[in-house]
């Protein structure tokens, strides 16, 4: 079967949401996308806050992420999932080896800055990021962003669920 690299910086860092999704998803390694930074700016169908790797062409600036291998026919699955408001890119990232990897990833199309996330989105991402134990700084970089409440308690009990489930 053949197989794709994924670079997930955001939500579905966290194995239990991805593995939920797309349950080929198998986790390489840890993976830095040079000339972009993290931001909380993509316009979600909810009306909150999503992750975007944004380029900003520094070469300073780096997102830090998880690289998963998926099954090439699960891809159009993690394409309808991430919906409107993003795209596929391919992009090259690297790990902490100096391996370079061909990868694809999805960049924000809707972007509105004036939105925050959801407190329990932000939870997934910072799940992923310290379940696959992200530096200490940039886990606090994510801490920091503003998030706000979701007023839909259901919406809430179905997204933080996963990581009250047993392995």
């Amino acid at each position: 079967m053949e197989t794709l690299y994924y670079f997930s910086y955001g939500s579905n860092m966290s194995s239990r949401r991805l593995v939920t999704r797309i349950p080929s998803s198998k986790k390489l390694c840890i993976a830095y996308l040079h000339e972009h930074q993290l931001r909380f700016h993509k316009r979600g169908v909810d009306d909150s806050a999503k992750c975007d790797a944004h380029f900003t062409g520094n070469p300073d600036d780096f997102v830090i992420g998880v690289l998963f291998e998926i099954l090439t026919s699960d891809k159009h699955i993690l394409s309808r999932i991430e919906g409107p408001g993003y795209e596929d890119k391919r992009v090259t990232v690297i790990t902490d080896d100096s391996d370079f990897f061909d990868a694809f990833t999805y960049v924000a199309t809707h972007i509105d800055k004036s939105m925050k996330p959801y407190h329990w989105y932000k939870e997934h991402v910072l799940s992923g990021a310290r379940e696959h134990r992200l530096p200490d700084d940039y886990v606090s970089s994510i801490e920091l962003i503003g998030s706000i409440e979701d007023s839909d308690a259901a919406r809430i009990e179905r997204e933080l669920s996963i990581y009250r489930q047993l392995n």
